[in-house]
Parts: C-alpha cells; sequence; structure tokens
C-alpha cells in the first residue's frame, strides 16, 4: 500500500472522493492523517518502538524529547571505559525528582527521569558529566503525504490503517449508518494487531531448551 493507493481504495469504499466530488476529494490527506494518528494513539506495539540516541550534557537537567515522541519506553547512559557500562535511568513523576534533587545546581549521575512538558523529560539528578544516552520511545509514525508514500502502517498493517481512514471519513461525509461497520472492522484489526505483538513479546521473553 502507499498514500496512493490508499486514497484510491478509500474513493472505492467510499464511493466519494473523485476529483468530480473535490469537498472530499481535498479532504482525503488529512482523513488519512487523523487515522495515523488513531492508530498511533490506541495502539502501543513494537513497531512505534524507536531507539534514538543523544548526549545528556553536563549541567543541563532538561533533555528535548525527539520528533513525534509519544511515549518513553526506557533510557539509559553509558559510563565507564568507553562509556560501554550501561546504566538505567528510572521513570519517576515530577514531583519525585524534584523532591529527590532539589537543587539543580548540584550534580551527579543521572538516577531518574520525568516529563517536563510534551518535549522535554526533567533529569535527576542534573548530569554531572556529559552522558552518551539511549533512549526507547513509542512515535508517531511519519505521516503520510504525495512526498511520503509509505510508512510503518501502509507496510505491516495497510488493512487496519484502511479501515481507520473509513472511520474518520464516513461522519465527515454523513453517512452515520456505517460507522458501527468501520468500527467493527478496525476494532477486530486493532485487536488482531495487539494479539500479534504480544506473542512476540512472550516469544521473547520465553526460556528455550534444546533438545
Amino acid at each position: 500500500m502507499t498514500f496512493t493507493s490508499l486514497k484510491e481504495d478509500v474513493q472505492a469504499y467510499l464511493e466519494r472522493g473523485t476529483v468530480t466530488d473535490p469537498l472530499v476529494f481535498e479532504r482525503l490527506p488529512t482523513l488519512i492523517n487523523n487515522a495515523e494518528r488513531r492508530i498511533a494513539r490506541e495502539l502501543k506495539v513494537i513497531g512505534f518502538i524507536i531507539p534514538v540516541t543523544t548526549t545528556l550534557a553536563a549541567g543541563v537537567p532538561v533533555l528535548q524529547k525527539p520528533d513525534r515522541w509519544r511515549d518513553t519506553v526506557s533510557m539509559n547512559f553509558g559510563n565507564g571505559t568507553s562509556n560501554n557500562t550501561r546504566n538505567p535511568v528510572y521513570a519517576r513523576s515530577y514531583e519525585y525528582c524534584r523532591r529527590f534533587w532539589p537543587d539543580q545546581t548540584q550534580t551527579g549521575a543521572p538516577r531518574f527521569y520525568a516529563d517536563y512538558d510534551y518535549n522535554h523529560w526533567l533529569i535527576a539528578p542534573t548530569p554531572d558529566q556529559d552522558y552518551p544516552v539511549e533512549i526507547l520511545y513509542y512515535q508517531i509514525p511519519p505521516l503520510l503525504d504525495d512526498a511520503n508514500q509509505t510508512n510503518w502502517l501502509t507496510e505491516y498493517a495497510s488493512t487496519l490503517l484502511l479501515y481507520a481512514t473509513l472511520l474518520e471519513a464516513t461522519p465527515f461525509i454523513k453517512a452515520d449508518e456505517r460507522i458501527p461497520v468501520w468500527q467493527s472492522f478496525y476494532e477486530q484489526g486493532r485487536e488482531s494487531l495487539n494479539s500479534e505483538d504480544m506473542q512476540r513479546i512472550a516469544d521473547r521473553s520465553a526460556t528455550r531448551s534444546e533438545a
């Protein structure tokens, strides 16, 4: 599936949205993007997990979150020889971090992080030196458009994306009687993807024995 083929599929299902139906045709990219955001908001699957490496800067208690961040999975920093020793930084509430490290001018090895606002984390203690940090986080996939024809959803969850788009489009064209149909298909696809992801987690954590 591509962005272009998705628009064509939606047009066929709705029997609307061709160039001769300009109101719906012009709205299709927005409806698709709304569907992408819906899926990213409602699903936490391995396909949305992105690793990023950056630096905890000495004396700086706040770290900027990556683009399209949605939720944090884990954070760890490196120290020791060649910074190869990995140390977890644990999630805590903002209030906990403030109580634990009330004076940001004091420094130490980072132990905790909290959401400072939507775009930043608060780090406690304030780093006493530059540390390389690895962060795993749930990302909203790069949204589709004419220049960005594919993403994880088009590659691995194309049917779910189609149903989500139809669910977004149906109220717009005032075909409310179809909402329960697309809602049901969407929920089935979502649960199926969730089940597949839970199975991957179980397989990864299982103890395997040699015959």
